[in-house]
């Protein structure tokens, strides 16, 4: 099996002395390509440390991160800055859309902050897909909260990424709109190939996923594939009782 992403005895500590923080701890794993990988934990198991060292948002203490077949701390900021541009989109709860573009113009923003030209027929294939070929002149303000995450989703798509990393994609979403960000994250995996690595808290939303993680006090505690999410709220329970206080 080849892997978009892998950890290999990844930790991560912050501060020193008495207010030291062990946010993972020797985090070994592989993402496959092609895959949706969920990860969930209670507050403070290091959830989203991960996904930022999984995705060269932040550094590791120790360990390695490889991003396809390029391990991340032999670069530099800048070879950094420019592999995540290529090889990494990303989507956060918050839209982060530029108010003053349009749709068309928030999509491509990671193609001219690259210097680079979109690909006219790849832009029209993305803004199709997400379902906004009919919003394409409006900006932020003129779109739903569903329809802004769906123009974050398409920036995430538009550099054809080897991974789309999320970090609560649908936080900010009511229920019904969030099935349908999920539905776009899942389809973007079984039409395009696309791997996908979310942060959530919902298991109804790691339930979308082929396999879910559990960290828990910064280490792998646990995972399911293929779950309802009936079973993955079990499983989280479970853990959050077994995390000491």
């Amino acid at each position: 099996m080849t892997h978009a992403v892998r950890l290999d005895a990844v930790t991560k500590t912050y501060g020193r002395g008495a207010g030291q923080v062990h946010a993972l701890r020797g985090v070994t794993v592989g993402l496959p390509r092609g895959g949706f990988t969920a990860v969930m934990g209670p507050s403070g198991s290091g959830k989203s440390t991960f996904l930022h060292c999984a995705a060269g948002l932040d550094t590791p203490t120790s360990g390695t991160v490889h991003l396809g077949d390029t391990e991340l701390s032999r670069l530099n900021e800048t070879r950094l800055t420019e592999l995540r541009r290529s090889k990494a989109g990303f989507v956060f709860q918050a839209f982060n859309l530029v108010a003053a573009l349009d749709v068309t113009e928030n999509i491509t923003l990671p193609l001219r902050l690259a210097g680079l030209r979109p690909d006219r027929a790849w832009l029209q294939e993305v803004v199709a897909r997400v379902g906004l070929r009919d919003r394409t002149g409006h900006r932020p303000s003129q779109l739903s909260g569903g329809q802004q995450q769906r123009v974050a989703i398409a920036r995430a798509l538009i550099t054809r990424p080897e991974v789309v990393f999320a970090d609560e994609p649908t936080g900010a979403l009511d229920t019904c709109t969030a099935a349908e960000v999920l539905g776009l994250l899942r389809q973007v995996v079984d039409t395009t190939g696309q791997t996908v690595v979310m942060v959530t808290h919902d298991p109804v939303a790691a339930a979308y996923a082929d396999r879910v993680l559990f960290l828990a006090d910064g280490v792998l505690a646990d995972e399911v594939r293929s779950a309802d999410a009936d079973t993955i709220g079990r499983r989280m329970a479970a853990l959050a009782g077994a995390v000491p206080c």
